[in-house]
């Protein structure tokens, strides 16, 4: 009977998956791309996010038990495209020697002035490029999983199609006229040259920016003039600005929009895909009329 014992606990040990001590370590710079990899890399992986749920990525401090999460990675993710200011001083501080992979590459850059607008991921379109960008990358470090890595990919880039439909039926359904909105910083602008909807906000690409009152008072006059219907919070940023535009004009506050970052498992923003469903319910909600 004990041999039998023996038997059955050795064949289970056999098909668990790997224990976290087994799986490759990989960081990723906050919790949007850490939410992709753990797609990508499934149960392969140990995934760790520097910035987690409801941070805000653009003024982050490192403290030091994230020098050593990186210098225990595989392979360090970021996004790129100036998103994480305080990456120099970190790797400087973990001695990494890990791969540095950047998911953004390959990706058309927007603009505004002279930043480059780092909230790529805004765009469907553009998460499927982090997807490919992640495969290769996670590919290269562990060969040996690659076919599992390539399915999940793949698997995960059909559920990125089905959204992208998604989100076109539902912007599809906004007047052209009601498809304006007001958020706290420029975090939308590649969702707003995807799909169509201009977004106009007080602060710049990141949230250390500082509106002036000119600012602030030719947004006031705009939404006066152009009849934007509703404004809109972000969960990473101070909503007193918002609320304060809203009393001014009339407008409507038309809900939070996630933006910069993913809120914990019982938020309504756990992964990716819901950030997007959530962001465009409360955009149609708001503005459909």
């Amino acid at each position: 009977m004990r041999r039998l014992w023996l038997i059955c606990l050795a064949l289970v040990a056999s098909v668990a998956p790997l224990h976290a001590q087994d799986r490759m370590n990989v960081v990723a710079s906050f919790s949007i791309l850490g939410d992709i990899v753990r797609n990508v890399g499934g149960d392969r992986v140990n995934v760790t996010a520097l910035v987690g749920p409801d941070g805000d990525v653009h003024v982050y401090t490192p403290a030091p038990a994230d020098a050593e999460k990186v210098a225990n990675a595989k392979l360090l993710i970021i996004n790129g495209l100036g998103l994480e200011g305080w990456l120099p001083r970190l790797l400087q501080a973990s001695g990494s020697k890990a791969p540095i992979i950047t998911a953004t590459k390959g990706i058309a850059l927007l603009k505004l002035g002279s930043d480059a607008d780092p909230h790529a991921w805004q765009s469907v379109a553009n998460a499927k490029i982090y997807v490919a960008n992640i495969r290769d990358a996670v590919v290269a470090a562990d060969p040996a999983d690659a076919e599992f890595f390539r399915a999940n990919a793949k698997a995960y880039l059909a559920k990125l199609d089905a959204l992208e439909r998604e989100v076109r039926e539902a912007i599809a359904k906004i007047p052209q006229d009601r498809r304006k909105v007001i958020s706290t910083h420029d975090a939308f602008g590649y969702f707003a040259a995807a799909y169509g909807v201009e977004f106009i906000a007080p602060e710049g690409v990141s949230t250390e920016s500082e509106p002036s009152a000119r600012d602030i008072a030719g947004i006031i006059t705009q939404i006066k003039t152009s009849k934007i219907p509703a404004v809109f919070l972000e969960n990473i940023s101070d909503p007193r600005l918002i609320q304060r535009i809203a009393a001014e004009t009339g407008a409507k506050i038309g809900g939070t929009l996630y933006s910069d970052s993913l809120t914990g498992e019982k938020g309504d923003a756990p992964t990716y895909i819901d950030m997007v469903r959530h962001n465009i319910k409360t955009l149609t909600s708001a503005l459909a009329g």
